[in-house]
């Protein structure tokens, strides 16, 4: 790797190449240990360590000798920021509190690692000078994980996604949460989900306290509760009880949202409430309250009818944040519904926060944000990753949601910044497939400057996001695994369809029963599909060349070669239901192309487990698989 300031990432707001080398010791003076932050500390020690130098405290370093200087100063920089200076005398981090302090101590990790010449026994390698000042431009930036669409991951998966997310200047986490928290008294509902429990969440916490990360509690409550409301004896809190289709789970009828007229709906809300909140030492809460696509359709219709359908989500929004303001905490919710009427934002509880969401490259992020920060209302914009419904995601457009995001929060005056990553129809898509999109949207978010370099449109971009990705998620020396990441998640743009918020490839599977007329697949062309298959399987032969040296390098590997295989299987079977006909289903493709596929399709259904398992819990993975199961059913029919 080249040791390239531009590399630094999030990219410092003023850095400078200085004169000169450092050359290290094989034991590094330490100043300051006693009074820095214990992230900071351990940041360096580690970073040093994979040079072959150790530190060592002392109270007066001998004359000429290099050192290590950590300090906190209030007047350094502003809140969070930092000054490093690295040359022949050695290293400064001054920062303008601890987290300041941390992140100096991650930018240095980064450029010490920049000169790290691997198999190389000769010692330290000298280290160019270097003068960093820096500061975020967006003061809370976070990223929220789906943990309720099947997949809850691992503890150990949770720790390590942590420390990476911090190390890249993160300083917020959410776990976006229906029913997989261990609620007592509410088994039925989580029993098969392998939830988190309170202990876990309280250890989690801590880990993200150290990392200067706050972890905010998450609980949906009003719409997206189906995984509530489906069980007795919740279903009689629903608006629509007898159930009704909706996206999220279109093969079969259930209810969707609370009853916000029933009191028996704040009654459960209190009792999640008061078991979830004192787990985390965040005084917010996302409440969620977003996609109450049932509202007004069931027991609701008669005050919808009189008062109108924003206003009475309005009233019982106003009745969930008294729950949250009694409990000492703050209530973040999502905008969309009250979106609909934007005259009735003046009206909202004044403490509460607004999430303003949107997933696509062209939304109206500017708009939203200009309306949410008219009212004085403090608002966070989220952008998301792009990496569901899609198998391996959808880069181009990952990127330019981000960076528009970045941008419109930055100019509205935007309390934080949210990168989501979400789960829906079986959560297929490897963790691998999101680090693209967490690794952009920090940068974005700490220095909005590069948001405006954030598309990958041309060989030249793309290859600077392949080496940011090869240095700062996979460490690979070959170059050879950002790049194929890339490829993957932009396979979706070679297909001839566009569609919004998933991919056609990722449709043609996890909805098999669709016929080709659908709009999904408006634009699909045969030739097309052969021709991304090509470029897929491309990518999987160069990351069989990749040398990932991250800790979880090879498990990365394994779960993009996965995702693209599954995206080379949904363009030969893309082709085939073209060739036979847009409206003929799978299960009368002629015999031998339903085998063929088959063959296919098999080795990756028995690859779901060990792939899911090496970073997730069981529970939900029947669910997840169940989506591919089902037409490998219909294949082999």
């Amino acid at each position: 790797m080249r040791a390239d300031p531009l590399l630094l990432w999030p990219r410092p707001q003023r850095v400078e190449p200085g004169r000169g080398q450092l050359r290290l010791p094989s034991r590094l003076a330490l100043e300051g240990a006693e009074a820095g932050d214990e992230a900071a500390l351990a940041t360096l020690e580690s970073a040093l360590a994979r040079l072959g130098v150790a530190t060592d405290p002392v109270s007066a370093p001998d004359a000429g000798e290099p050192v290590a200087r950590l300090r906190i100063s209030a007047g350094a920089a502003p809140p969070q920021g930092y000054r490093l200076e690295v040359d022949a005398r050695g290293v400064t981090i001054e920062g303008a509190d601890a987290a300041g302090l941390f992140y100096g101590a991650c930018t240095l990790a980064q450029w010490l690692a920049l000169h790290e010449r691997p198999g190389d026994a000769s010692g330290p390698p000298p280290i160019a000078a270097l003068a960093v000042e820096d500061w975020p431009d967006l003061p809370r930036r976070g990223a929220m994980l789906d943990v309720s669409r099947d997949k809850v991951p691992t503890l150990e998966t949770l720790f390590a996604l942590v420390e990476r997310l911090a190390s890249w200047k993160l300083n917020q986490l959410q776990l976006y949460t229906e029913h997989t928290f261990a609620y007592a008294g509410h088994e039925t509902v989580w029993r098969d989900a392998s939830p988190l429990t309170a202990e876990e969440v309280r250890a989690l916490d801590a880990h993200c306290r150290r990392l200067h990360v706050e972890l905010v509690p998450n609980q949906n409550s009003f719409g997206h509760f189906h995984r509530w409301l489906v069980h007795e004896p919740y279903r009689a809190l629903a608006e629509v009880p007898e159930g009704l289709e909706h996206p999220f789970n279109p093969e079969r009828r259930e209810p969707f949202s609370l009853c916000p007229l029933d009191p028996g709906s704040l009654a459960l809300l209190e009792d999640l409430y008061d078991q979830l909140l004192p787990c985390f030492a965040s005084r917010e809460l996302n409440v969620g309250l977003d996609e109450t696509f049932d509202l007004c359709r069931g027991r609701s219709a008669a005050a919808c009818a009189e008062r109108g359908k924003v206003r009475v989500y309005l009233d019982f929004l106003k009745e969930v944040h008294a729950l949250v303001a009694a409990r000492g905490h703050r209530m973040q919710f999502w905008g969309d519904i009250i979106l609909e009427e934007p005259e009735l934002i003046p009206e909202l509880p004044p403490d509460a926060i607004a999430l303003e969401w949107g997933y696509e490259a062209d939304h109206p992020f500017a708009e939203h944000a200009g309306r949410f920060g008219a009212s004085g209302l403090d608002f966070v914009v989220c952008p998301g990753t792009s990496s569901w419904c899609s198998f391996a995601g959808r880069a181009e457009n990952a990127l330019g949601n981000l960076s528009l995001a970045a941008r419109a929060g930055r100019d509205a005056g935007a309390y934080g910044y949210l990168i989501t990553d979400w789960g829906d129809y079986g959560h297929l898509q490897p963790l691998a497939v999101s680090w693209l999109g967490f690794l952009a949207g920090a940068g974005f978010a700490w220095n909005v400057a590069t948001a405006a370099e954030g598309a990958a449109e041309s060989d030249a971009e793309r290859g600077r996001w392949a080496e940011l990705l090869d240095r700062h998620v996979f460490a690979d020396e070959a170059g050879r695994m950002g790049g194929a990441a890339l490829e993957l998640g932009n396979a979706y743009l070679h297909t001839g369809a566009r569609q919004k918020n998933g991919t056609a490839l990722f449709y043609l599977v996890a909805f098999p029963d669709h016929d080709l007329e659908n709009r999904r697949y408006r634009g699909l062309d045969a030739g097309l599909l052969a021709a991304t298959a090509e470029r897929v399987e491309r990518a999987v032969s160069a990351l069989a060349e990749a040398r990932p040296g991250a800790s979880d390098g090879e498990l990365a590997r394994q779960e993009l070669a996965w995702a693209g295989r599954l995206l080379a299987f949904a363009c030969r079977l893309g082709i085939a239901r073209l060739e036979a006909g847009a409206t003929v289903p799978v299960s009368e493709l002629s015999a031998a192309v339903r085998a063929a596929l088959a063959a296919e399709l098999a080795p990756l259904v028995a690859a779901h487990e060990p792939v899911w398992l090496a970073r997730n819990r069981p529970g939900g993975r029947g669910d997840s698989a169940s989506r591919l199961t089902r037409l490998l059913a219909m294949l082999a029919a």
